[in-house]
Order: structure tokens, then C-alpha cells, then sequence
């Protein structure tokens, strides 16, 4: 499984800041610490800000931080909000794609137990286990 970029620098903005959960970080802060583009880590920030993650603050001082505690906050859970709409595969789609296999491809059930097993695997951790920097670095 592969997950998009948009996940992937959600995931790392939640890990940065449950590594030092009482400080606000700005998106142009994260953004130059991850070398990314300022404009899309702030609309991953919103995504996250609006799933219940984070919580954002305007004005001097302001920033984004974490909504809830990260022992709280399960990875699969993140991966499931962030990737919702994401098809694995094209008849994974909402209108089930096109694909010419359906209905009496084999293959969809098996794949829909892996996202399935992924997701459980990744909700057996919470953030705070992938807190960056770990804790005492």
C-alpha cells in the first residue's frame, strides 16, 4: 500500500509536534524544517485541524498543536481520515470505477482484508510511539 504525499506530511507534522506537545508550530515553520511547500503543509494542517487533531491558534504567538494527547491519537486512525476518498484500487472507488472484472473478481475481497489488516496494525500504535524527536533525544 502506498499512501499519498498529503498523508504522509500529515503524519509527519503530527509526529514533529507530539515531540514537544506544549509548543505551537506555524506551517512556515514545518514547512522549512520538512523542505516542503509552506502552501500545502497549510492545507494539511488545516485537514488535520478539521478531522479533531489539532488545534490552531491565529496571531502572534499562534500556530497549530496538538487537539488531544497523542497516546490518544491511533495511526490507523490518521492513516483512515487523511486517505478517505483514496481508492487503493479503481473499484475501491465510490462509483466503483470501471473495471470489467466486477462481479466476479477474486481479487477485490483479498484486498479490502489487507487495507483492512493495515489499518488494524497501524492502530495497535498511537502518536506519542513515533514521537519525533522520541522522547529524551
Amino acid at each position: 500500500m502506498r499512501l499519498t504525499a498529503f498523508t504522509d506530511f500529515g503524519l509527519r507534522v503530527l509526529m514533529r509536534m507530539a515531540g514537544a506537545p506544549e509548543r505551537a508550530f506555524t506551517a512556515a515553520e514545518l514547512a522549512a524544517e520538512f523542505r516542503i511547500s509552506r502552501n500545502h503543509l497549510a492545507k494539511v494542517i488545516s485537514a488535520l485541524a478539521a478531522a479533531g487533531y489539532l488545534e490552531t491558534r491565529r496571531g502572534g504567538g499562534g500556530g497549530a498543536l496538538l487537539a488531544r494527547p497523542a497516546e490518544e491519537i491511533r495511526l490507523g486512525e490518521v492513516v483512515a481520515r487523511l486517505e478517505a476518498g483514496q481508492a487503493m484500487v479503481e473499484c475501491f472507488a465510490a462509483d466503483g470505477g470501471a473495471c470489467t472484472l466486477l462481479p466476479h473478481c477474486r481479487l477485490k475481497s483479498r484486498l479490502a482484508a489487507a487495507e483492512a489488516a493495515f489499518l488494524a496494525e497501524l492502530n495497535r500504535s498511537t502518536l506519542a510511539d513515533c514521537a519525533y524527536p522520541p522522547p529524551g533525544a
